[in-house]
C-alpha cells in the first residue's frame, strides 16, 4: 500500500471551508487505496476565527483538529506541530519524521510548508497551488526565496487552469504547471434537493490585503470587495434572497448592503466546523460568489472549492466568471458572469428550471471534481 502525507493549513486556520479541502484529499486518498495521513508543520502561529486574530495558545486549533479527525475515523492519521509549545499533537514527533522519511507522496497543499529535504528520503514531493497567481508573479520578478521553495519540489499543480497560457496575463515563470482542480467526495455532500425558496448563499472575506499582483505597472487586487460592490444591487433588482456569510464587513459597507437586500450572517457561526460549514451549503437555493480581482480579471482559470461543495450537493451555482469555462461546462447548474446583468440572467435561468438545474449541477461535480477524478493524476504525476 502506499503511502501519501498531506501537508496543509488546516490547524493553523480552524475553518470549516480548509477543514473540508484536507477531507476531500485525505479521505479521497485512501479510498484509492492509499495510506494517507495529515501533517501540520507551518511554523506559524494560530490563527482564531472566533476572536478574529492571532492568539497565544493553540488549544483552540488542536480541538478543532481532533475533534474534525475523529468524526471523519481519522483520529490515528494526523499530526499538528505548535509552535508556541513546541509539542507535536496527534501522532508524535518520532512517527511524523517516519510518516515523512518513508512517504512515497507528499503534497503540499496550498504550498504553505516550508519542507526540509533531510526529512524526506524517497518520496515525491508535489507542490498544489490552489491561490494562482502571487507564487508566479515572484517567479517573474525574480524572487530567490520563492524559486528556491518551488524548485525543492518534484512535481507542479495549480489550480490555475490558464497559468502561462495566452489567454491569461499569469506567467508560468519557468516552472512546468500541471493543471488540476479542488477534488470533492460527492457522496459526503448527499442531501434530499434543495428549496426553491431557500435563500442563494456564500461564504466569503470581503476584503483581503497582503498579495496584491503588479504586472507590467497594474495591479490586480488580491480581494473580492470590487466584485461585491459591483453586485451589491442584485438582491433588490431580482427579488431573489441573497444570503452571505462575509467577514471584514465595516458598519458603512455592512449597512449599504443590507439596504440592498443581501442578509449577512456571522461568518464564525457558518466556519466553526465542517458540520456547520455543510448544514449552511445545504441550506441554499444554490451558491452565487463574486471572487479575487486578481483570479477574475487575470483570467485564471482558477475554481472554488468552497462551490465544488454546493455543486456536489446538488445546489446550481452563479459564479464570477475567472476563465473556467475552457475546462468546465456553463449553462446548466453552472453559471459564469462577467456583468451584474448576466448574474440576474442566470439567477432567473435557474429559478424557472430549478430541478433540472440542480441535477446539472451534481453531474458536474461527479464528472469534473469527483475526488477518484482529479487525484489519480497526481499520483500519476509523481510516479505511483
Amino acid at each position: 500500500m502506499k503511502r501519501i502525507v498531506v501537508l496543509g493549513l488546516m490547524g493553523q486556520y480552524p475553518l470549516g471551508g480548509m477543514a473540508w479541502q484536507v477531507l476531500h484529499h485525505v479521505l479521497g486518498l485512501r479510498r484509492l487505496g492509499c495510506e494517507c495521513y495529515y501533517v501540520e508543520n507551518s511554523g506559524a502561529p494560530p490563527y482564531s476565527p472566533r476572536r478574529v486574530s492571532i492568539v497565544d495558545s493553540a488549544s483552540e486549533n488542536i480541538r478543532f483538529l481532533r475533534n474534525t479527525f475523529r468524526q471523519f475515523g481519522l483520529s490515528d492519521a494526523w499530526a499538528y506541530y505548535d509552535c508556541l509549545t513546541n509539542r507535536w499533537f496527534g501522532k508524535r514527533k518520532a512517527a511524523v519524521q517516519e510518516l515523512l522519511e518513508h512517504a512515497d507522496v507528499i503534497l503540499n497543499l496550498c504550498g504553505a510548508t516550508w519542507t526540509d529535504p533531510d526529512q524526506r528520503r524517497k518520496g515525491c514531493l508535489v507542490y498544489i497551488d490552489t491561490d494562482p497567481g502571487f507564487e508566479q508573479v515572484q517567479l517573474a520578478q525574480g524572487n530567490r526565496a520563492t524559486r528556491a521553495h518551488l524548485e525543492s519540489h518534484d512535481v507542479h499543480f495549480t489550480y490555475g487552469w490558464n497559468v502561462g497560457e495566452a489567454s491569461s496575463r499569469i506567467p508560468s515563470g519557468g516552472i512546468t504547471w500541471r493543471k488540476t482542480h479542488p477534488p470533492v467526495l460527492a457522496d459526503l455532500w448527499d442531501a434530499p434537493p434543495g428549496r426553491m425558496d431557500a435563500p442563494w448563499r456564500t461564504i466569503a472575506t470581503y476584503r483581503n490585503k497582503g498579495k496584491d499582483l503588479v504586472i507590467d505597472g497594474e495591479t490586480y487586487l488580491w480581494s473580492k470587495h470590487p466584485n461585491f460592490d459591483r453586485v451589491a444591487e442584485l438582491p433588490a433588482r431580482t427579488g431573489e434572497p441573497l444570503e452571505a456569510a462575509v467577514a471584514g464587513l465595516d458598519d458603512g459597507v455592512r449597512q449599504r448592503f443590507v439596504s440592498h437586500g443581501w442578509r449577512l450572517i456571522d461568518p464564525y457561526t457558518v466556519s466553526k466546523s465542517a458540520d456547520s460549514y455543510r448544514r449552511f451549503v445545504l441550506g441554499a437555493k444554490g451558491e452565487f460568489s463574486v471572487e479575487k480581482d486578481c483570479y477574475a480579471r487575470l483570467n485564471s482559470g482558477w475554481f472554488s472549492d468552497r462551490t465544488v461543495c454546493f455543486l456536489a450537493a446538488g445546489r446550481p451555482c452563479i459564479v464570477q466568471d475567472t476563465g473556467f469555462a475552457r475546462r468546465v461546462p456553463c449553462g446548466a447548474g453552472l453559471h459564469a458572469w462577467n456583468s451584474p446583468e448576466e448574474a440576474a440572467e442566470a439567477q432567473g435561468r435557474v429559478t424557472r428550471d430549478y430541478e433540472r438545474q440542480a441535477r446539472a449541477a451534481r453531474a458536474i461535480a461527479l464528472e469534473f471534481f469527483e475526488a477518484r477524478v482529479l487525484l489519480p493524476p497526481l499520483l500519476e504525476a509523481a510516479g505511483l
